[in-house]
């Protein structure tokens, strides 16, 4: 199992490799993007095309991950050319937890409601044969690359918005290569964070209420299983736990396969545009919110699952009082009209 971080720092964007408690830099290749690529051009794998770069200097996880050393963390993924070209997405309804969440935030006990009805098609249709097409789950997006976060930078509360809160999940990390086939780089620990309050109003907002910065990291995984994976995610206030929950994710705990969800994200032809990467979110299985947690200032959401290296910590921050209006001026104002 290969364990990366992308820092930025004295010497500019580096990639390092996971020692621990050491990172060492890798020289000749500055970015997970820049991996997969060289991957793609030589045809090997990332362990063959690593072993054959030199390392250089050793940096103290420890200090890097606590933010007491000049290099910092990057988002454990992205494009670094063109951040734009960076499709941040997810799926939802995948673990029983969030499909009775939104049946708490949409209907009574006894009712169906459309997010019920969605999870419980996906525990019968979800996974299917091997080579078979199995039936379409919640797809979400959530914006491009300039939305992402590293581990230690804040998730922010626009203005204009309701809440904020965690979604802690696994996300896979994708390229895709000249023939326009999507190729999976690895995994990584993911706080997908959104507006449960604007989606709590009414469920034709969660589109909305996904638009929202999110973090991934601090570690990308090359080789990471993901059958069953426990973890934990808590909450911590004024330097204190405030709410903890075991979680787990996973094809095991999941009402799709890996392949259904990767099929119903990739058959779209936009999607495979070569030379494009994807961070996209596989769900959650517990989240504070649901059980009436409302995060505030300074809070610290954290997201550890076994086997995907070091927790990623993001602090929750929020911007400004009052939403402001954004005006569009028309073009025939340049001329002074």
């Amino acid at each position: 199992m290969i364990r990366l971080v992308q820092l930025q720092g004295p010497g500019g964007r580096r990639l390092a490799l996971v020692r621990e408690p050491y990172l060492l830099l890798v020289d000749g290749c500055c970015s997970v993007y820049r991996l997969a690529m060289a991957c793609l051009e030589q045809g090997r794998g990332a362990a063959n095309v690593l072993a054959g770069l030199p390392v250089g200097e050793q940096l103290d996880y420890d200090a890097v991950y606590a933010g007491a050393s000049p290099w910092k963390p990057l988002p454990s993924a992205d494009h670094p050319e063109e951040p734009a070209r960076c499709l941040v997405s997810g799926t939802g309804l995948t673990h029983m937890a969030s499909a009775k969440n939104r049946q708490a935030m949409h209907g009574k006990p006894e009712d169906l409601t459309d997010s019920m009805r969605m999870y419980r098609a996906g525990l019968e249709g979800g996974k299917p044969a091997e080579g078979a097409i199995g039936v379409a789950p919640e797809w979400f997006y959530k914006g491009n690359g300039t939305g992402l976060r590293a581990h230690n930078q804040a998730l922010t509360i626009p203005a204009f918005a309701e809440d904020g809160g965690e979604e802690p999940e696994i996300a896979g990390v994708y390229v895709i290569d000249a023939e326009g086939v999507p190729r999976r780089i690895g995994f990584t620990q993911g706080n997908e964070f959104s507006d449960h309050e604007l989606e709590r109003k009414n469920y034709l907002y969660l589109a909305a209420s996904k638009l929202r910065s999110c973090s991934i990291g601090p570690e990308l995984v090359i080789g990471a299983e993901f059958h069953s994976v426990p973890g934990v995610v808590s909450i911590e206030r004024d330097g204190k736990p405030l709410w903890s929950r075991q979680i787990s994710t996973g094809e095991e705990t999941m009402s799709h396969t890996l392949a259904n969800l990767e099929h119903h994200h990739f058959k779209f032809a936009a999607h495979r545009r070569p030379g494009d990467m994807h961070i996209h979110f596989f769900g959650a299985d517990a989240f504070s919110f649901g059980e009436g947690i409302r995060l505030e200032q300074g809070d610290v959401m954290q997201v550890h699952f076994e086997g995907y290296g070091r927790p990623l910590r993001n602090p929750l921050h929020r911007v400004g009082e009052q939403p402001r209006a954004v005006r569009v001026k028309p073009l025939e104002e340049e001329d002074g009209r």
